[in-house]
Order: structure tokens, then C-alpha cells, then sequence
């Protein structure tokens, strides 16, 4: 586990400014031969100002950040393990092992994804029982609040690691172990040798912190900026219908999902936040804060992630990656008319995805949350509950957004088993490049599918093999002794 480090100072989340390190107070007589600066902030001041705790909590939304977290690799990583994506380089520094199903425990992705994972989550655990040890430097109902930040980003990280390096929820609802259940804040490693809750443990906490969550955290703020990058209700709830979706609990997932979509079109959400669906080409070229946008990672000229790490490099600017003929880039019921089809340029007689077109330094927001996802959700939910009318008109929703004229074929939608596969092959055309192909194979058991092109191949790989999932890293196994028990 990655002991916290370093945390922030600015307006908004997934930035910072002031490092410190999380120190023993020191006495009386020391803080007089010592004075500490104003500027300076450790473990005895951390927590003394309004100021210096807003600081904490935009810390751990940077610390999210991380380029092996969700200002990056995660995106890469998670993407090109499925069929989507054809790799041209064989650089073992942006996934390539990823993409041929090689990932090792000694892997620097295995070893940096799950060590940032857990800084995340230790980030947020400090800043829970700082606010719980230090009442009244903010009001109550701001402390709630904040908390209720700190335990939505734990559940965002636990369920990025919990889909990655544990079985999947459906294999067996949740029996398998699953991971480090760390609740606790820690500040040495004194505390690092603990057993693996099971999946379905570790979807329960989850579950819980969103609930805490949706409870206390703001129904808005006061622009459209901080309601992009920053977690408020709706947020809250969105990310509960994905986690709800994974485990399988499909009546759970139509209950959230009410909470903040309509019942009729035009869908959207009446409280909080008023989330709709917007202009498909303008959320990833000129508003990145638009009421589609429920979550995104923020990037400015002086806080961003770039090179091997930057998930817009790789997928396009340094043209890793072409969208594969044989993926759904090739499927004939996508049709050219759809504004979708727009997020692409040709070179060498292939295509790359251009959702994140801004060169470099690469200011792309990187989406999180989309209301998109979240009628997708909805629709397949509703669809596996046998509600096809709610099902099809969601789906409905999504595609004509993108291709106005277009009519879903009555074989595609007129049963439950095809409603279903429609839906999901929407998921792929929607949701391409968003960090979620693994997460929906996995869910659904399904094998990663062979994959070639440019000289490389991938092979298969089914649910019953190994490498379905991430192993543990061995920087992990080493250090935490019970891991493996």
C-alpha cells in the first residue's frame, strides 16, 4: 500500500500546489525554538483552517489523478484489452501487454495502477478522520460534505480496482476474494498486513459510501465547472447504477436510475443537477462541462498529465492505436450518418480514435460519468426485467441523438435476448474509448476476443483463464504478508 504523500491547495479538485508529508505534532517548546511558516502545512496544522482542509479535499480528487489512475493509464489499460483497438508499436510502456493478455505481477502498470488506487483511498480515509478529529474549523454541514467527497472517491477507486484485479461479481456473486478492504487512515506501514475482503465485500462498501454519499453531498455548486469535477448528489447516484449494473442487481440499477432520469422523453434529471442528453460532438471538442458531463478529470496548461501516460497521446496523437476494422468500428448498423462516426481520422489506410483531438499538452477532459452511460444503464436493466417499452425508448434516446433518422430493425429490439445484445452493442458504439470495454466483458463473462493487425497478435482469452483479470502486483505480495492467504 502507498502511504498518503502529497495533497492540494486550489479551487477546485484534481489539483494541487502545497506538498506535505503527514507529520507527529511536536511539542509545546519545539513549536516556539521551531515556528512553523504560515505556508508550510503538516500533520499538526493540516486540518486548522478552512482554507487548508478545502485544500485536503481537492487533494484527493488529485491524487485520482494520477497518470496510473484516472488522469491516464487506467483509460488506456482498461480500452485496449478489449477488441477495439489494434496496436502498432509492441511498446510495453503503454499497454501493449495489456493488449496481448501478458500483464506479469512484476508489470510497472500492475505495480502503478494498484499502488495509486490505494493512495486514493488513504487520501480519502486521512481527510474522513481529520474532519472527525478536528470539528468546528468548517461547519457541520460543510465537514458532511466533504466526507461525503472523500467516500464517494474511495468507492470510484475501490470499484476501478475491485473490477480489475478480483474475479468478476457475476461468476459468483461476489464469493471470490477480492481485495484489501483499507477503511482506516494510515500513516506508516505498521498497518499493512491484511487479508483480501471477498468481492462481494468490497462491492457492499462500495455501495455504502455511495449511499453515505447521495446523502450529503450538495445537490450543485455554483458553476458548471465544479459541477463537472467535483462529486455532487447526482454523482453519487450515477455511479451506483455502474456498480448495481456489475453485480448484477438489475431492479437496484432501475431504482437509482429513476432517481435522475425521467420517466418519458426528452430524459432527464428533475433534481439536482439537471443532467440531459447534449450535443455528442460538442462534449468532447468545446464544453467539457456541459449537463451530460456527471464526472469528468480536468486538465489545464498547469496541472495535466502528458507522454506514455496521457491517454490522448496514445490512442491518437501517437498513433499507438487504430480502431480495429474487425471491432465495432466495422459494424455495418453504425452508418456513416451518425455525428459518432466523426471521432476518427485516416492515416496509412487506418482509422484512430479522435475523441480526444487536442495535441499536446493534451487538455482533454477525460469522462468518468456520462449521462449517456447512465440511460444505458437504465436501458439494459430495464431490459433484463422484462420492461422492453422503457428499455427501447432509452436506447432510442442515445442512438437518435448521434443519427436522428435512424429506426432500430424490430428483430433488433422485439425480444428481450435482442434487446438486450442491442443494447450492449450500443454501450460499445457510445462508450468507445471511455475506459468501460473491459468492465462489460467482465461483467458478462463474455471472452476477451482474439484480436490482429500490423504483424501482432492477441489471442483469445475465456473467463475460466487467469489472466481474465489483473493478477496482484508482487510490490504488494511482498510487503503485505496476509495477501495471499
Amino acid at each position: 500500500m502507498k502511504i498518503f504523500t502529497q495533497i492540494g491547495h486550489r479551487s477546485i479538485g484534481w489539483g494541487f500546489s502545497v506538498a506535505f508529508a503527514l507529520l507527529l505534532p511536536s511539542c509545546d517548546s519545539d513549536k516556539l525554538l521551531n515556528p512553523v511558516p504560515e505556508t508550510s502545512i503538516t500533520g499538526a496544522n493540516a486540518f486548522e483552517t478552512p482554507e487548508r482542509v478545502l485544500g485536503l479535499v481537492n487533494g484527493v480528487y488529485k491524487s485520482a489523478k494520477g497518470g496510473n489512475f484516472y488522469g491516464g493509464n487506467y483509460y488506456t489499460y482498461s480500452e485496449v484489452r478489449g477488441e477495439e483497438f489494434i496496436n502498432r508499436t509492441s511498446n510495453t510502456f503503454t499497454a501493449f501487454e495489456a493488449w496481448n493478455h501478458t500483464l506479469n505481477a512484476s508489470s510497472n502498470f500492475i505495480a502503478g495502477f494498484w499502488a495509486s488506487g490505494y493512495e486514493t483511498i488513504n487520501n480519502a480515509n486521512i481527510l474522513i478522520k481529520g474532519i472527525g478529529e478536528h470539528p468546528g474549523v468548517v461547519s457541520e454541514a460543510v465537514a458532511k460534505q466533504y466526507v461525503a467527497e472523500a467516500k464517494f472517491v474511495r468507492a470510484l477507486s475501490y470499484f476501478a480496482l475491485v473490477t480489475a484485479y478480483a474475479r468478476p461479481y457475476n461468476e459468483d456473486q461476489g464469493a471470490s476474494k477480492g481485495l484489501p478492504l483499507r477503511l482506516q487512515a494510515e500513516t506508516t506501514t505498521a498497518n499493512n498486513d491484511l487479508k483480501r475482503s471477498t468481492v462481494a465485500e468490497v462491492y457492499a462498501q462500495i455501495i455504502k459510501d455511495l449511499d453515505h454519499a447521495e446523502a450529503d453531498l450538495p445537490l450543485n455548486y455554483s458553476t458548471a465547472l465544479l459541477n463537472t469535477t467535483r462529486a455532487h448528489r447526482n454523482t453519487a447516484i450515477a455511479l451506483k447504477t455502474r456498480v448495481y449494473l456489475n453485480s448484477g442487481k438489475y431492479a437496484k440499477v432501475v431504482e437509482e436510475a429513476k432517481k435522475i432520469v425521467s420517466i418519458t422523453p426528452p430524459f432527464a434529471a428533475a433534481t439536482g443537477v439537471k443532467h440531459q442528453l447534449g450535443s455528442i460532438v460538442e462534449i468532447f471538442t468545446t464544453n467539457y462541462t456541459s449537463t451530460e458531463s456527471i464526472l469528468s478529470v480536468p486538465m489545464t496548461e498547469l496541472d495535466n498529465v502528458t507522454g506514455q501516460t496521457s491517454f490522448p497521446y496514445v490512442i491518437n496523437a501517437n498513433s499507438e492505436y487504430n480502431l480495429n476494422p474487425a471491432g465495432i468500428w466495422g459494424d455495418t448498423g453504425w452508418r456513416t450518418t451518425d455525428l459518432r462516426r466523426t471521432f476518427a481520422r485516416t492515416a496509412s489506410g487506418v482509422q484512430f480514435l479522435t475523441k480526444y483531438a487536442k495535441p499536446s499538452p493534451f487538455l482533454d477532459y477525460l469522462p468518468i460519468l456520462r449521462y449517456s452511460e447512465i440511460l444505458l444503464n437504465y436501458a439494459e436493466a430495464a431490459a433484463r426485467t422484462g420492461d422492453l417499452a422503457t428499455a427501447t425508448a432509452l436506447l432510442k434516446a442515445v442512438r437518435n441523438r448521434s443519427d436522428a433518422s435512424y429506426e432500430f430493425p424490430k428483430e433488433a429490439t422485439g425480444t428481450q435476448q435482442a434487446l438486450v445484445a442491442t443494447i450492449l452493442n450500443e454501450r460499445r458504439i457510445e462508450l468507445l474509448g471511455e475506459g468501460l470495454r473491459s468492465i462489460d466483458i467482465l461483467r458478462n463473462l463474455a471472452p476477451f476476443p482474439a484480436k490482429s493487425g500490423n504483424g501482432l497478435v492477441a489471442p483469445e482469452v475465456v473467463s475460466a483463464q487467469a489472466n481474465y483479470v489483473f493478477p496482484l502486483p508482487n510490490t504488494e505480495i511482498v510487503t503485505n504478508k496476509l495477501l495471499l492467504d
